[in-house]
């Protein structure tokens, strides 16, 4: 008797073969003439060669499509084993960057989010400035998950100064981590809308998802990464130029930022600010502004910075 061996890859086994291996009965429905045993992330299968050649193609297009849109169903499943075509190929016009967490469907929802989302395809360094709520942290990260899933990179870094918005985190409880994981929290709640809990936890544990504060990439050089620095707002002229140049091979750079929201000491120049203007012209670095019309929170959001503006304007 023929063995194949196939092993889940970054695939949640617990998410992929369902509630009391539900997926896994379905599968095996359709196989009656083999013997399926998985354990873990490893799926063994038994019988004939002919017949094993056609269920390891099928198995692995029904990987494919749970990597793509994070979810199967016996629908699905249906679908994938018994059609003689190969799985679905994504429409070259279809705006959706990532299929979500649930079946959500995530994508550029203003104009100025889609034309970050061209810039990010054209530049390998981009700067997103604009407001609170304008998705540029959102949408970078979807990205970033969406280059992770298609391989184009083989990690996500993301990275914010640790300036402290009205609070000392020298005087919070716990280790480094416990202190800096609420400050992150923003990047932590953006992947869990992209990535299933357990997938979530195995990409960080391996390394593949990396959060960090700006800090720690000191002496790095960072190849085959999207990296995002969120709030760079709040970083100083030096630490700016430092993180501009950890640029490495065959990686892409989204620096997002409020000029708006800066928490530096007061006479200290934002390097956001300084660096969109010392680099305008540099080719290869891709500046879009976003502003009150791409804001996708709730509608009182714009409403609340109308009339903060509106104030400021008149000190």
């Amino acid at each position: 008797m023929n063995e194949r061996t196939i092993e889940l890859t970054d695939i949640a086994p617990k998410d992929f073969w369902g509630a009391q291996d539900s997926h896994l009965e379905t599968i095996k429905k359709y196989y009656p003439k083999l013997k399926i045993v998985a354990r873990g992330t490893t799926l063994k299968a038994f019988g004939e060669k002919e017949l094993l050649d056609e269920f390891e193609k099928r198995f692995k297009r029904l990987m494919l499509h749970f990597s793509r849109y994070n979810n199967i169903d016996d629908n699905v499943i249906e679908r994938v084993i018994q059609s003689d075509s190969n799985v679905e190929q994504m429409n070259p016009s279809d705006k959706i960057l990532v299929h979500g967490v649930g079946g959500k469907l995530i994508k550029a929802m203003t104009p100025n989010q889609q034309k970050l989302v061209d810039y990010m395809a054209k530049n390998d360094m981009v700067f997103a400035i604009g407001p609170a709520g304008t998705g540029k942290t959102y949408t970078g990260v979807a990205l970033a998950v969406k280059a992770l899933k298609e391989k184009q990179v083989k990690r996500i870094i993301l990275t914010r100064p640790a300036v402290e918005a009205g609070e000392n985190l020298g005087f919070l409880p716990g280790d480094m981590k416990e202190k800096l994981d609420p400050y992150m929290q923003p990047l932590y709640d953006a992947l869990r809308d992209m990535i299933p809990p357990q997938s979530l936890e195995d990409y960080i544990a391996k390394g593949i998802i990396q959060i960090a504060p700006l800090a720690f990439m000191r002496g790095r050089t960072l190849d085959n990464a999207f990296v995002i620095l969120d709030e760079a707002q709040n970083t100083t002229h030096s630490q700016m130029k430092m993180f501009l140049t950890r640029m490495g091979k065959n990686a892409k750079f989204m620096i997002t930022g409020d000029p708006g929201q800066v928490d530096l000491p007061r006479r200290t120049i934002s390097g956001l600010k300084e660096a969109v203007l010392i680099l305008k012209n540099v080719e290869g670095v891709g500046i879009i502004y976003l502003d009150d019309k791409d804001i996708v929170r709730h509608r009182l959001v714009k409403k609340i910075i109308e009339a903060y503006k509106s104030i400021e304007n008149h000190d």
